[in-house]
């Protein structure tokens, strides 16, 4: 069986949580306390040496990291991931995009906001990730226009990618009442067979 290595509150590990629910993947979930440093022990280290969750085990014993890999692995042969070359691609992009553009600005500032506190020292670097947050929201919906969904006019790991972090975005202080077209994906998204939501472990 699987088992995810997981932080309920990831929007990275909801990610996976998300896909294996949607594909009927039966797999163990292994809570790992961010805030407590579970990630940072020896033994979690041996399973990812960066220590970030989420890590999936496969049946194997093999250990695999970061989110989008993961997310890739799990829906290659399936309709979430395109055998077309260009529409791959494209999945690629998008899934690139929200690991440099947009979840290091709308998480991180989510995390601070939510999880932790804004750090003293962060203070100035707060508003300029909300900055470029808000600019990886704005591009979301410029893409939006006239479409269902990110790539080729179908649900795809694209859009479970960048649905993670987008829905709870609100949590960071973002606003999404601007982004009409936005919004409406996540309701498309929501509303999908077997969508499980962010907090059922």
């Amino acid at each position: 069986m699987h088992r995810l290595y997981d932080y309920l509150a990831s929007g990275n590990g909801y990610k996976v949580r998300l896909l294996l629910r949607l594909l009927r993947i039966p797999f163990e979930r292994v809570e790992v306390d961010l805030l407590r440093g579970e990630s940072r022990t020896p033994e979690f280290l041996a399973k990812n040496p960066e220590g970030r969750i989420p890590v999936l085990r496969l049946p194997d014993g093999t250990h695999l990291f970061e989110s989008n890999a993961i997310l890739c692995y799990l829906a290659e042969g399936t309709p979430y991931l395109p055998e077309e070359r260009l529409a791959r691609a494209q999945v690629l992009q998008w899934m690139f995009w929200e690991q440099y553009s947009h979840e290091p600005n709308v998480a991180t500032v989510r995390h601070w906001v939510k999880l932790v506190g804004v750090p003293e020292d962060k203070r100035a670097l707060l508003e300029q990730k909300r900055t470029l947050g808000v600019r990886a929201l704005s591009v979301m919906e410029a893409h939006l226009e006239g479409r269902q969904y990110f790539v080729a006019e179908r649900f795809t790991v694209a859009d479970i990618a960048l649905y993670a972090y987008t829905h709870v975005a609100p949590e960071g202080g973002f606003d999404l009442a601007p982004y009409p077209r936005l919004r409406a994906w996540l309701d498309r998204v929501s509303d999908r067979p077997g969508f499980t939501p962010i907090t059922q472990p």
